[in-house]
């Protein structure tokens, strides 16, 4: 039995803005919108990938595993069979059958209760530091953690270093993905519920994917793993034993990946 785990966004579905395309547009890959959001279409993955995800749902435990919000995942309609497990809100929710395990929400409640600052201590301490010249929201996800969303190019140099040194202190990290800070709890990892999923299947294997600094956590847990030519950890340069580090960037990253997860299936 393998499980594969993979974030989504940036990973295996794109937003029109993330598609990367730099082919002339007669040679563009055709595209399947996978995500609508207020009756506009949002996110895509190529039809080459959309099969790739049909056969992959076939023959492994296939774990969408994402930092978005249930409310934000359930927008998503990828092909393929209807996944038994997800994963939501950074690991903070483990959905079996589109429900979240109560179980495991308890227990990721106990670790960050026992573990961490207060959310509210760790927003309230980002929103009072932020520049209303530069913060164009603050939300807070699933009472779990909080992320600001930023005109990037007026965000002041060192100030998410200097954040991130007072989380680090609270039991807390900060990260800049894009145009949003996070500041999510140490505990609250997507590697930890990959490897609840894992134990429940009786996994021999586990492959993981991911292209942001909140995935590093799931490419270290996994035996295998891919990291597309694009985003943050490849922006670090990030690398660890047994991730692949794929030259495809944008929506054919995609593709790439989900080839090196049925490889390897």
């Amino acid at each position: 039995m393998t499980v594969v785990a993979s974030d989504l966004d940036r990973t295996l579905i794109y937003s029109a803005g993330a598609l990367g395309l730099t082919v002339p547009d007669a040679e563009a890959p055709r595209l399947l919108c996978v995500e609508v959001y207020q009756g506009k279409p949002l996110s895509y993955v190529t039809e080459e990938a959309a099969a790739l995800l049909v056969e992959l749902g076939r023959r492994a435990v296939f774990v969408p595993t994402t930092t978005r919000t249930r409310e934000q995942y359930g927008r998503v309609r990828l092909p393929g069979p209807a996944p038994t497990y997800a994963i939501c809100a950074n690991g903070g929710h483990l959905l079996v059958d589109g429900v979240s395990d109560p179980q495991w929400r308890a227990a990721v409640g106990e670790r960050l209760d026992a573990e961490c600052a207060p959310l509210e201590e760790v927003r309230e301490r980002m929103v009072r530091s932020a520049d209303a010249a530069w913060l164009l929201k603050e939300r807070v996800a699933e009472d779990l953690f909080a992320y600001l969303v930023v005109e990037r190019a007026l965000l002041p140099d060192g100030w998410v270093k200097e954040l991130g040194a007072w989380a680090d202190g609270v039991g807390w990290t900060v990260s800049l993905q894009g145009r949003k800070v996070y500041a999510v709890p140490k505990p609250l990892t997507k590697g930890a519920a990959v490897a609840e999923v894992a134990r429940r299947v009786g996994a021999g294997q586990v492959l993981g994917a991911g292209d942001s600094l909140l995935d590093a956590d799931l490419l270290e847990v996994a035996d295998r793993g891919w990291r597309p030519g694009h985003g943050e950890l490849a922006e670090a340069g990030w690398a660890a034993p047994g991730v692949t580090v794929l030259a495809e960037r944008g929506v054919v990253a995609g593709e790439a990946v989900l080839r090196g997860f049925l490889g390897a299936v």
